[in-house]
């Protein structure tokens, strides 16, 4: 059996690598309206890809899901068909509901649907709809992108003790499958699951694992597939994987290829998919706008591209009415194939054989979600050239689509014609109202809800929650609109300020936090500030090569799918530094990712409104945390401690691992370097952070709902050099490119275990010194310029009297009258001790 070109018995990763996909049993017999072989090998179903992934270095590309492969949609409906015949011999002829995963399974899962008839059916999300109330989610832990939403529209369309059937293209080990029941039980208990995939790939001690975990839940859970084997995979793929070229992505043709645009027929009350879940009784209404819509895109295509082979793309999630859509051309005799975009990243490689042997990355299309997208292959035999039909809906209609850059950009300069269908999509309320009236006849008995468990916020779906707008430039701070997006409230006028003295004196008295109020920004004389050019202009190289070390660290550990999220105010310079040397194409492929900038707050936690805003609209495993600098370590365990309060909460699970460009007082595994050096942006205050004050957390000021909160100080423009720092790293960038993957290797190849050095060596001066808490001891550059910008100082240690890195402290210290005084020993070149106060 060949597919897509690929000889099935000897894959081109079995052949070089070492793969080996082995086959155990079949278990679906043809179908006699379907249009595939008798019983399936793994083989027949999947093939071995690669991916450059720290944790998982292969890919089962599947050549009946229609994802990475343009494929017959006859041959997928197949495939979804027999599983659904499966499923039934386990069902007990009691009515389902069936679940699919996102992305790849959404199709497959209503395929299975379809077939079985359901009382509904549902796929997760992680794109969420705003219009819609969230049920609940869950984690998929393995996986390239992890949160799951659930929905429904309304809730109890889908919770009720009926037979839930969970549709995923593959099991390899079983754990997200675990993972996904043990939440969804928790949330609404049910008697019997049933695991429908395409292949199996467990071992025994992985079956062995899944039958405790059922008896341990005390459910039935069956499980079927089309068939069995198992992975084998040898020693040091990972490695070897890593070590590959580069892919080439992209492909630029000499001629661009024409772009067209059709405007799709959809009736509002017809879900076009089942992200709100669609119901048995939407069947024919479904089914009478598909072949609606398929007559306008036939026209279209008679008119233009007569004769000419079509191939249909989904994107991402929406995968079934592009399938049905791809089955409908077909059966008209139109050639067709069908395939979708996804999120995953995989390794291209153009040699016989291999099943990706053509890649597309591209900016993700939706609003807030500059990640990359990727599309493999869309082509077919050589000498056909196909027509791309790719159906999106609302959310991916956007100018990113047609941008530079953005999918169809990419694909007409590989010269292919590219026409795009819109499709209106069904509105989530229209559904709600419709099915929760007590006159809607499409809501049977059956359909209603049928078991409780269900959670007290979902018992009369409200509206669908409103987050605050983000804050951007130049209305928000100096730095340019697509640099950062703050979650921060804007509390610019808002009078703010009190006397240094008097702030620290309430601040030690327990009165008041430090984040209820602002200090009054120290504006430095005109010596200071020809100290601080002079520091840029020697720094800026050493300041580039940690940027680039970091980010390449952060994009090799967690991929090419992530979201940088620095830690205001502090860590913003970093984090648009970052986002700036993965953009710019020095020493590697450009990559543009959102960068936003959110508050946290000693021992207040981070902003939990800005992280359900970045959970709302990402992936939360995509997350990076950034920080400029670690003094003891404070935020580093102030940030962990907060996730996991907001996850305990019922929040998602986020990261809490902070990547920092410094880290002199070890304690975190990602950094740029470990030195004790001088970081421009540690010189100033606003004024080298994009004119935003330090963040407020004020109870009067921030009420439920909202972003911490912050100022502009626009009036400090004058005096604001945020974008000459950035520009004078950035500018540095093509000096240290050579530099950069050594620096990286070594850090890699080191023991990067935080030992929290820093936090030991600063109690010992506190001691020593007799300070009341560590609190009043601030280690490192960063933290002792801090002291003497916006606390009352009582005196600074130094290791070096004349060490270039604290000329600056030495200055500023000699301004305030503070004394500097040499330590030796010092673990970090100079700490910062604040004055305990009289109360």
């Amino acid at each position: 059996m060949s597919v897509f070109g690929l000889d099935l018995e000897i894959p081109w990763a079995t052949q070089n690598l070492g793969i080996e996909l082995r086959h155990g049993e079949s278990f679906a017999a043809s179908a006699a309206e379907d249009a595939l072989p008798g019983e399936l090998s793994i083989a027949a179903l999947v093939q071995p890809g690669l991916r450059r992934n720290p944790r998982r270095a292969h890919l089962l590309v599947s050549t009946v899901l229609g994802k990475h492969l343009p494929t017959d949609p006859r041959i997928v409906i197949g495939a979804g068909n027999r599983l659904g015949d499966l499923v039934r011999e386990h069902l007990d002829d009691r009515e389902p509901v069936v679940l699919g995963f996102a992305e790849t399974a959404t199709g497959l899962g209503h395929c299975v649907a379809a077939r079985l008839g359901a009382s509904c059916y549902l796929h997760s999300t992680r794109r969420a709809e705003p219009r819609a109330t969230t049920l609940t989610g869950f984690e998929e832990g393995h996986s390239h992108a992890t949160s799951h939403l659930l929905q429904p529209a309304p809730a109890d369309i889908f919770v009720n003790d009926l037979p839930l059937v969970l549709v995923d293209d593959e099991i390899s080990t079983g754990d997200t499958a675990i993972d996904a029941v043990r939440a969804l039980h928790a949330f609404a208990p049910r008697s019997h699951y049933v695991l429908a995939s395409l292949v199996d790939m467990r071992t025994a001690a992985d079956r062995a694992k899944f039958e405790a975990f059922a008896a341990e839940l005390g459910a039935r859970i069956d499980t079927v597939c089309l068939a069995s084997g198992r992975t084998e995979l040898p020693d040091g793929l990972i490695e070897t994987v890593t070590a590959m070229p580069e892919p080439a992505l992209n492909p630029v043709a000499a001629q661009r290829g024409s772009f067209g645009r059709i405007e799709l027929t959809w009736p509002a009350d017809v879900p076009e998919g089942g992200r709100h879940g669609i119901l048995n009784s939407d069947v024919a209404a479904f089914d009478i706008a598909l072949k609606a819509a398929t007559g306008e895109v036939q026209t279209r295509l008679d008119a233009e591209f007569a004769g000419r082979p079509v191939i249909v793309l989904g994107h991402e999630e929406l995968m079934y009415l592009p399938l049905r859509l791809a089955a409908e051309l077909a059966e008209s005799g139109t050639p067709t194939r069908f395939q979708t975009t996804t999120r995953s990243p995989a390794y291209v490689l153009d040699e016989p054989g291999y099943p990706l042997r053509r890649g597309f990355r591209f900016h993700a299309p939706e609003p807030d979600a500059t990640a990359q997208r990727y599309l493999y292959n869309a082509q077919l035999a050589e000498g056909e050239a196909p027509v791309l039909l790719v159906v999106i809906d609302p959310p991916a209609d956007t100018p990113e689509l047609i941008d530079q850059g953005g999918l169809v950009d990419v694909l007409t300069a590989s010269g292919a014609d590219v026409l795009i269908a819109v499709l209106p999509g069904a509105d989530p309320r229209t559904l709600h109202t419709a099915r929760t009236s007590d006159s809607a006849e499409q809501l049977t008995r059956d359909q209603r809800v049928r078991g409780s468990g269900l959670p007290r916020s979902a018992e009369v779906p409200g509206p669908a929650r409103r987050f605050p707008e983000a804050l951007r430039g130049p209305e928000f701070g100096s730095y340019a609109a697509d640099e950062v997006s703050w979650l921060l409230k804007d509390l610019s006028d808002v009078d703010l300020e009190a006397d240094v003295a008097e702030r620290e004196r309430r601040i030690q008295a327990g009165t008041a936090h430090y984040a209820e109020s602002l200090p009054i920004e120290y504006q430095p004389d005109a010596e200071y500030r020809e100290l601080f050019d002079r520091v840029l202009a020697e720094s800026a190289e050493r300041l580039a090569l940690a940027v680039a070390t970091v980010a390449e660290l952060v994009v090799a550990e967690r991929g090419e799918d992530i979201v940088l999220v620095s830690l205001a105010r502090a860590g913003t310079p970093i984090g648009v530094l970052m986002r700036r040397w993965l953009r710019s194409g020095v020493g590697r492929p450009s990559l543009t990712v959102p960068h936003y900038a959110v508050s946290i707050v000693r021992d207040r936690g981070i902003d939990a409104v800005a992280l359900d805003y970045l959970a709302h609209h990402h992936d939360p495993s995509t997350i990076v945390f950034v920080d400029g600098w670690t003094g003891k370590g404070a935020i580093t365990r102030e940030l962990t401690e907060a996730l996991d309060a907001y996850h305990a909460a019922g929040g998602a699970r986020f990261n809490d691992e902070l990547v920092v460009l410094a880290d002199p007082g070890n304690s975190v595994r990602t950094y740029g370097t470990r030195d004790d050096f001088l970081i421009a942006s540690a010189c100033l205050n606003s004024t080298v952070s994009g004119l935003v004050s330090r963040t407020v957390l004020n109870d009067t000021l921030i009420g439920p709902g909202e972003f911490h909160g912050a100022k502009f100080y626009r009036e400090l423009a004058d005096a604001d050099v945020s974008n000459q720092l950035l520009d004078a790293v950035t500018a540095a960038f093509e000096t240290i490119r050579d530099q950069v993957p050594a620096a990286v290797a070594a850090i890699r190849d080191s023991d990067r275990t935080p030992d929290w050095s820093g936090w030991a060596s600063v109690e010992r001066v506190r001691a020593e010194y007799g300070v009341a808490t560590v609190n009043f001891v601030k280690p490192g550059v960063g933290e002792t310029t801090r002291v003497l910008l916006r606390r009352v100082p009582w005196r600074v240690l130094v290791r070096e009297a004349d060490a270039p890195e604290h000329a600056h402290i030495r200055l500023l210290a000699a301004a305030r009258n503070v004394p500097v005084e040499v330590v030796e020993d010092l673990a970090y070149s100079c700490m910062g001790l604040i004055k305990e106060l009289d109360q």
